[in-house]
């Protein structure tokens, strides 16, 4: 096997790799991903630390809220 096929031989495995990769992504790891992003706030870019560390203790807070009112919901042994 001559150097310039082994070397389409490669670049075809590379390629086969990354499309075996992004198909094996599923629908919930975006979603997952997309989801720890918001709820570290890292969709808020160039912004203060102050900023930052305010959303987070927001977003966090509003998930505890969330949380609450699903049991809630369940079992009915808050509210």
């Amino acid at each position: 096997m001559s150097e310039p096929d082994r070397e389409q031989e490669a670049k075809e495995a590379r390629r086969t790799l990354a499309a075996l990769s992004r198909d094996r992504s599923g629908v919930f790891d975006s979603a997952l991903q997309a989801g720890a992003d918001h709820l570290t706030a890292r969709d808020a870019q160039g912004e203060d630390a102050i900023e930052i560390w305010g959303r987070r203790i927001g977003r966090a807070l509003g998930l505890l809220c969330l949380i609450l009112l699903a049991v809630n919901l369940v079992t009915g042994w808050f509210f």
